[in-house]
């Protein structure tokens, strides 16, 4: 019988081995096009509730910045922000203070901004609030 290595078997046979990495962030469930829960959760309750909306907006004429909802006909952007508890982007320094130069951007050109977490998104509290100022 012949003998071979833990590495050398790995390759013959393509077993992979996980990485141990220190990060403690999850990884965010996200669907087919790379939208989050709380954006296809969103989406799905204006249908239900026949309120036009744009997704991946492309509000500002120089910047490539996007916002994850435009309500047709008024001017009202809607942001879900994911990470909020697990130290994602919009909760850390550069991407906090990204999004604030983004969000008044966004007042200045006259355009209401509403910013929703996935827990208020999924609880109803989003689309009732949406809902509320569109009329």
């Amino acid at each position: 019988m012949e003998s071979i290595s833990i590495t050398e078997y790995q390759k013959l046979y393509s077993v992979r081995t996980k990485k141990k990495t220190n990060s403690k962030r999850s990884t965010q469930v996200k669907t087919h096009q790379g939208e989050s829960i709380g954006e296809s959760t969103l989406a799905n309750q204006l249908r239900v509730l026949k309120i036009s909306f744009e997704q991946e907006y492309k509000f500002h004429p120089k910047r490539k910045w996007r916002a994850d909802f435009h309500i047709v006909g008024k001017k009202i952007l809607v942001e879900v922000e994911g990470g909020v508890w697990s130290g994602g982007r919009h909760t850390r320094g550069k991407g906090y203070i990204g999004d604030m130069e983004k969000y008044n951007a966004a007042v200045v050109m006259g355009y209401q901004v509403l910013r929703f977490s996935t827990e208020q998104v999924k609880s109803g509290l989003a689309v009732q609030q949406i809902e509320t100022m569109i009329g």
